[in-house]
């Protein structure tokens, strides 16, 4: 009884979001929307949505922190924890040494990531913001004769004016025709454009206030070239500049110059690799949330949020583990200098054989 009572609310709930709940088709744009202008700079809204995950982490550590006990409790507890854990997990590929070394940036990548990827995730991202056009007005109207976007209602709230997406009706399911859109191929659009101008509504695009961090390449290749430098800084400062450059550039014949050609170029591709897979996944799963949200809101669109939660965490624990492995890899020696002067493991410095004694 209980399924299928179960199974009855679910169908309710699906057939009234299909009927009530559509929105029109979303808008889905690669390059991050740009709000405002800030001197020469263009201010965009992952920008915006970057500032407040920083601030939201520092509030919560500082939240977490100001009253330090010795037997810790409550968000203490969790905090130190899940700090705890990943410390261990670093420490234990890297070793006790390097592993304090890499920790700082490793963990700051990773929480970041994470915490970017699940704070997008929450309700009024890519569906509040401000509207207005991606090609000014004038432009559209000269090469098409009327302005192509959504056909926003108009809400004055006292001297506020606001616009809002019509939500669809059993009379606009928006399934193979949409008279809240105006596409640049419509043969209606010119109508519908001068139709909405008579009723004073607004016809452009909406332009969200708070878009995910990863789903503009900005953030993605940011963070791959600072773990770019963090490990090459890992590799010079432990090995040295020449010792380490060998891995490069090595004249010592014809096959060991190549293959420093290779790790060069290798080198070079983990920021492009880092950043692809990075934004890749996370602008992918965008772009699903908002169609299955437009196709069938409420239900279908639940199993999709629970997905992107863990490619969330996994992502962010991908790219962390690789910047730590390639830190590692850095400080390691290379080449003939595999066996020189590196003491195994747990073996002083002064018992390793003497560099020429081979």
């Amino acid at each position: 009884m209980n399924r299928r009572l179960a199974i009855l609310g679910t169908l309710v709930v699906f057939v009234l979001g299909f009927l009530f709940l559509r929105g029109p088709t979303p808008h889905i744009a690669i390059k991050a929307e740009k709000l405002t202008d800030l001197g020469p700079i263009g201010i965009t809204n992952t920008m915006i949505t970057g500032w407040f995950v920083v601030a939201l982490m520092v509030v919560l550590v500082f939240v977490a922190t100001r009253k330090w006990e010795l037997v810790p409790s409550g968000i203490q507890n969790f905090f130190e924890a899940a700090l705890e854990a990943f410390y261990n997990l670093v420490t234990g590929i890297a070793g006790e040494e390097n592993g304090r070394r890499f920790f700082p940036v490793v963990a700051t990548i990773f929480f970041f990531i994470v915490f970017a990827n699940w704070l997008s995730l929450l309700p009024g991202f890519n569906v509040v913001g401000w509207v207005g056009h991606e090609t000014p007005e004038e432009e559209q109207i000269a090469a098409h004769g009327f302005v192509e976007g959504i056909v926003f209602e108009d809400l004055a709230i006292g001297p506020i004016d606001l616009h809002y997406i019509k939500p669809s009706s059993p009379g606009n399911l928006r399934v193979t025709n949409d008279s809240t859109v105006i596409k640049d191929d419509d043969p209606k659009g010119k109508d519908k454009f001068h139709e909405a101008e008579e009723e004073g509504k607004f016809v452009g695009e909406l332009i969200p206030l708070f878009r995910g961090v990863n789903t503009d390449l900005n953030t993605p290749l940011a963070i791959a070239i600072v773990a770019f430098i963090a490990v090459e800084f890992w590799g010079i400062s432990t090995l040295g500049f020449f010792t380490y450059g060998k891995k490069f550039i090595n004249f010592s014949g014809p096959i060991d110059f190549f293959v420093g050609i290779l790790e060069l170029v290798s080198e070079i591709v983990r920021l492009v690799s880092f950043t692809f897979r990075l934004f890749g996944n996370m602008f992918a799963g965008e772009v699903v949330i908002l169609m299955f949200t437009f196709l069938t809101p409420l239900i279908i669109t639940l199993p999709f949020y629970g997905l992107e939660i863990f490619v969330g965490i996994i992502q962010a624990f991908i790219f962390a583990m690789l910047t730590l492995v390639f830190g590692v890899m850095a400080v390691s020696h290379h080449g003939d200098e595999h066996d020189e002067g590196h003491a195994p493991h747990g073996v002083p410095e002064a018992d390793a054989v003497p560099e020429g004694a081979h």
